[in-house]
């Protein structure tokens, strides 16, 4: 079994905080995205940086992971034994997307059936990452996923085997959401049922755009006269560009909530303001500056000589 370097997949420090190891997924994530990617391997790729994001960004499957990166001391792509005895202590799952080291490690490959009412043993359910840009919650589409099932052959041994199909994906989905689809997971064998297929929703990051359930939040600059004496700006949502009015004496920070332009319009859209200073100064400038500080006669920090 090869072992997996996720730290090295993200291109982050083993130290990198939860905001860095979020950022570089970000990143990676939208660069082979296989619907806009050219790499030639971009979906391996694409699966690689999302099982890298799957252990890194969950406190409990890090501090795992950490353990056996200490253990095992390994590289990228080395071989690699856990220590005797070691079971993962999340929910187990078997992940037709993701590598061995990832099922062997974190999911469920140890357990492949279950007990069925009739006696017979049923296949192992199987989940798969599906990852979907913010465009793509406005409607429903299909898409088409490949993946890999564990099954028992003829001599009793595990091995997998390569199953394909095409799925709708309904409009509205969120972050997170498991869409389940009945029988398309593991045969199960000697006739038994099969398991079933889940589909986890994975919203790439946008570059404008954060989500909160079937909200959007966007990060709006704004110079500090517009937020003195208000202006109308071009701001852009999931469907088109809008105009947006800057109320007269805005603060950063300040929340204006433009209904119905969240997530296939079953939530908002929120523009945060942040106060942008202009980085340069021309001496002129420096100097209207430095009138308005003299007429303006204004502490911001008044509040702490009132405590």
């Amino acid at each position: 079994m090869e072992f997996k370097d996720y730290y090295a997949i993200l291109g982050v420090d083993s130290k990198a905080g939860a905001d860095e190891i979020k950022k570089a997924y970000r990143k990676l994530a939208r660069k082979y995205h296989p619907d806009v990617s050219k790499e030639a391997d971009a979906e391996d790729k694409f699966k690689e940086v999302s099982e890298a994001y799957e252990v890194l960004h969950d406190t409990d499957k890090r501090a795992e992971y950490d353990q056996l990166r200490q253990y095992g001391g390994r590289q990228q792509g080395a071989g690699f034994e856990p220590p005797p005895g070691w079971q993962s202590a999340g929910d187990a799952h078997f992940s037709g997307d993701f590598s061995d080291f990832f099922n062997q490690m974190f999911g469920g490959a140890g357990g492949f059936q279950q007990r069925a009412d009739s006696g017979l043993f049923r296949g192992q359910d199987v989940e798969l990452e599906m990852p979907l840009f913010l465009e793509d919650t406005l409607g429903d589409i299909s898409k088409s996923v490949s993946y890999r099932v564990p099954v028992v052959d003829a001599h009793g041994r595990m091995v997998y085997s390569n199953k394909s199909l095409k799925v709708k994906i309904p409009a509205g989905v969120v972050d997170g959401e498991r869409i389940r689809l009945k029988g398309q997971g593991a045969p199960g064998p000697d006739g038994g049922q099969p398991g079933d297929l889940f589909l986890h929703i994975r919203l790439v990051p946008h570059p404008l755009f954060d989500v909160d359930g079937h909200d959007l939040y966007i990060t709006v600059p704004v110079a500090p006269w517009e937020a003195a004496l208000g202006e109308k700006i071009t701001l852009p949502t999931l469907t088109g560009k809008i105009q947006l009015r800057i109320p007269p004496a805005s603060q950063g920070g300040q929340k204006l909530r433009i209904k119905g332009k969240g997530l296939a319009g079953k939530g908002d859209l929120y523009a945060v303001l942040k106060i942008v200073i202009p980085e340069r100064h021309s001496a002129e400038t420096e100097s209207l500056w430095r009138q308005l500080a003299e007429k303006a006669a204004f502490d911001p920090r008044r509040q702490w000589s009132q405590s």
